[in-house]
């Protein structure tokens, strides 16, 4: 999901765009919700929800005599209030109710509701993060789509579960809640809390009860139904439950099977234990983002369903595991108490990642992802963007890379500052002090500044309610005569105040000095007895920053050799693999990085080796093709075989027919590419082997081949293809082949592969609609239509049809 968010920011290079000047505070109380009771049953025929509420409020403080309740598309029946019946008005998605007299803040009462949901008619739309904002979706509810399950699963944030259900749409409300599910007996049901009971009924239907008695917000509120396998897992004799697709079943726990130890981190991480009932996760079709944190019943994304060959290689949808986790402290046990302030969410959810990337699998790992969510803020374009933002258009704005991945930079920064110790006890004063309730960034600044005893205002000014990052460039200035060197620190546009670490190598090893910046200008003077080997800016690599800092080629063989942090050795790898060609020290350098501990620098090494330079060895080859079938990781694997294939040569085919035997995805693919290239009758035979289901987990190979072998029987395989090739891969050469096989499939007559194309242009288009790819999705296949125009096809009539019904979609 990240890799796809970074290409779509790149390829349109636009994101919501400025700051809008519309204050937007959070919402008055003038009511209070206490307790939400639901009876809802569903109407599979019209995709509708017929339901009955019981909602129990109290007045915030001021007596009032009327309630108004968000019920986005309703057909309302018949309005209650203490079971009697109540006038009311219901116009703009707002149920009126008057009340049966003046309610003081010491009272309570209940509204019952009968109604019909109709969310197809819902007219409010999605965000960048979420895509679309009807609240409750039916997946094939007729059953008529052969290729997918029928299921029925709501999605609440931002203000969505007033299209199911009447309530109080705004995070700063908090309610307990009881659900009566009933639907046909084939089905599961999830839902928040726990299922009390269930009740068969004569006509084949079945009624479930589920029932939260914690309080939370009615964004988090949810209902899921289909036929999934349920995996049982534990976490301190809590249920934690998996549930997936029956295809998926097996790999489950290799999917979620971190989850309990994630619970058991996080508690001990905050000091305060999982404070739910229970942990429910489920898998469903077409959803609408990648993962929702709905409290105790989280719902992700179908993308999260992987094959063994692919959890083999690495499980992509790990992060997003333990993002969503971590948001039942910070989101759900603690929610922001308005949308300008969605960073007290998302910032730690995002950042939960890290730790537990550092926890798990060491800090590289960790520093690698955090290294990569930078970027996306980077590459975002949103530099005038406050992280805190109490001005914008619209709230479903707020979900970007500056909520998000600028807000996680911030908290390592804070982290950097304050210490361990402080930060994170500072994570149990708030949690503590505002469980079960609602909070803003300056309450996390009154946490951190009474555990660390700190004023904080200057750092939460400055990146909380401020925009932009440090931009430094740095320049030497050596005394020979007087034996110090002058590091000057000039900021570029806005002026940060912050602390940096300086390393300093020399003779006798590496000094840190550790400095303060805090003016345009900074320069800072150091005594040496010889001249130092390296100088290293930011060496902790804490700040969110962009450091010009450009290094002689020496000084990056001697970061990458002796700098300890993960970037400290990409970077410099980066940088030496420009130089490899005329350098053997150099290419000795990029050797050496085979042998590094953290798998994306070997990784690197490989993709930019040049094996066909005077300093190439003969050792050096064959310590690819060890690395090709015994290193420990599969990734690295794949790369190592990438690179023999690129040698063609005959003496490594055994390499590459027993990597496509391989479990492991990556390898599986890579290899049968390099077979492909020294000896293609061997490969084309392998490839008619290889099960559907698995080409499908490997379609940069295959289409590969396909292209490559002109094949026009598969291009209804390279269509559902193309597109991802196009704009996901990194490469040029794959970018460019893909583009010869779009050009390919724009002139051909395969009306099969006209219209998976299209539908592919149609899906992406919507689901990334706050980012133009509809925009650029419509002219590209306007282009598409001009080409078949100008065709010699005999049904081109009929392609150019499908190609404009596509158009309209779009732009409908």
């Amino acid at each position: 999901m990240r890799k796809l968010l970074l290409t779509l920011l790149l390829l349109t290079s636009i994101v919501v765009g400025a700051q809008d000047k519309i204050y937007q505070p959070e919402k008055e109380k003038v009511n209070n919700l206490i307790h939400t009771k639901l009876k809802v049953d569903f109407n599979f025929k019209e995709s509708q929800l017929n339901g009955e509420a019981w909602v129990t409020l109290s007045p915030h403080f001021y007596a009032t005599n009327k309630v108004v309740l968000d019920a986005k598309s309703f057909e309302v029946k018949a309005v209650k209030v203490n079971e009697k019946k109540a006038t009311f008005n219901y116009e703009n998605d707002k149920l009126t109710v008057d009340l049966d007299k003046s309610y003081t803040r010491t009272e309570t009462f209940t509204v019952y509701v009968k109604y019909i949901a109709k969310p197809e008619e819902v007219k409010q739309k999605g965000s960048a993060a979420i895509n679309d904002a009807k609240g409750l979706y039916f997946i094939d509810p007729l059953e008529e789509d052969p290729s997918k399950p029928t299921q029925i699963w709501t999605q609440g944030e931002t203000e969505s579960s007033s299209c199911w259900f009447p309530t109080i749409d705004t995070p700063n409300q908090k309610t307990t809640q009881e659900i009566y599910m009933t639907v046909p007996d084939k089905f599961v049901t999830l839902s928040n809390g726990l299922l009390i009971n269930q009740t068969k009924h004569s006509n084949g239907s079945r009624t479930d009860y589920w029932k939260m008695d914690e309080k939370h917000a009615p964004y988090l509120v949810f209902m899921g139904v289909g036929e999934f396998s349920v995996v049982k897992d534990s976490w301190n004799d809590l249920a934690v439950d998996y549930y997936v697709e029956p295809e998926f079943e097996d790999v489950a726990k290799d999917i979620f099977g971190n989850t309990p130890e994630m619970m058991t981190f996080f508690s001990e991480l905050t000091g305060i234990p999982f404070p739910w009932d229970k942990y429910s996760q489920m898998v469903v079709r077409d959803y609408v983002s990648g993962a929702m944190e709905n409290t105790t019943a989280v719902v992700h994304g179908e993308d999260a369903q992987q094959k063994k060959g692919q959890l083999v290689d690495h499980n992509e949808w790990e992060g997003t595991v333990a993002h969503e986790l971590f948001h039942h402290w910070f989101g759900d046990l603690v929610t922001t108490e308005s949308w300008a302030n969605l960073t007290v969410n998302e910032s730690f959810a995002t950042y939960s990642v890290y730790l537990w990337y550092a926890h798990k699998y060491g800090k590289d790992a960790a520093d690698a992802h955090m290294s990569e969510d930078i970027e996306v803020y980077l590459q975002s374009q949103s530099e005038n963007k406050d992280l805190v933002r109490f001005y914008y258009e619209d709230k479903e704005h707020m979900f970007d890379p500056v909520s998000y991945h600028k807000g996680s930079a911030i908290l390592h920064m804070l982290r950097n500052y304050l210490g361990d110790g402080a930060f994170f006890e500072a994570f149990n004063y708030y949690l503590t002090k505002h469980k079960y309730g609602t909070a803003e960034a300056h309450d996390l600044r009154l946490a951190f500044e009474e555990v660390s005893g700190k004023d904080l205002n200057w750092f939460f000014n400055q990146w909380y309610f401020g925009s932009g990052h440090i931009r430094l460039n740095v320049t030497y200035d050596y005394n020979t005569i007087n034996n110090t060197v002058t590091v000057n620190l000039n900021q570029q546009g806005k002026v940060f105040s912050f602390p940096l670490s300086i390393d300093i190598y020399g003779e006798n090893g590496v000094k840190r000095e550790e400095v303060w910046l805090d003016k345009k200008q900074n320069s800072f003077t150091f005594p040496f007895v010889k001249k130092p080997k390296l100088i290293n800016i930011d060496a902790k690599h804490i700040l969110l920053a962009e450091i010009d800092d450009k290094k002689s080629l020496e000084g990056y063989i001697y970061q990458f050799n002796n700098a300890p942090h993960y970037l400290d050795r990409k970077i410099a790898l980066e940088a030496i693999v420009k130089e490899q060609q005329t350098s053997k020290e150099a290419f000795n350098t990029v050797l050496k990085a085979f042998d590094d501990p953290f798998y994306k620098i070997r990784v690197l090494a490989l993709e930019q080796i040049d094996l066909f330079q005077k300093y190439t060895k003969k050792d050096a080859i064959a310590k690819i093709e060890r690395i090709a079938q015994y290193d420990k990781n599969t990734l690295v694997q794949a790369e190592a075989i990438n690179v023999l294939g690129k040698l063609i040569d005959p003496i490594y085919k055994p390499v590459f027919v027993r990597g496509i035997e391989s479990e492991s995805f990556s390898v599986k693919g890579k290899s049968l590419v390099s077979l492909y290239q020294i000896d293609k009758a061997t490969a084309l035979v392998a490839l008619e082997d290889i099960d559907e289901v698995v080409k499908e987990q490997i379609p940069d190979a295959i289409t590969t081949i396909y292209i490559n072998e002109k094949d026009k029987t598969k291009l209804p395989f390279i269509a559902n293809h193309v597109l991802k090739g196009m704009f996901l891969s990194q490469n040029p050469r794959t970018q460019q082949l893909y583009a010869g096989a779009f050009k390919w499939i724009s002139e051909c007559d395969n009306e099969e592969a006209i219209t998976n194309i299209t539908a592919d242009f149609v899906k992406l288009g919507k689901q990334y609609k706050k980012y133009n790819f509809d925009k650029m999705a419509v002219n590209m296949l306007n282009q598409m239509v001009a080409t078949q125009q100008n065709s010699t096809n005999a049904n081109k009539k009929d392609l150019t049809v499908i190609l404009k019904t596509g158009i309209a979609e779009l732009i409908e």
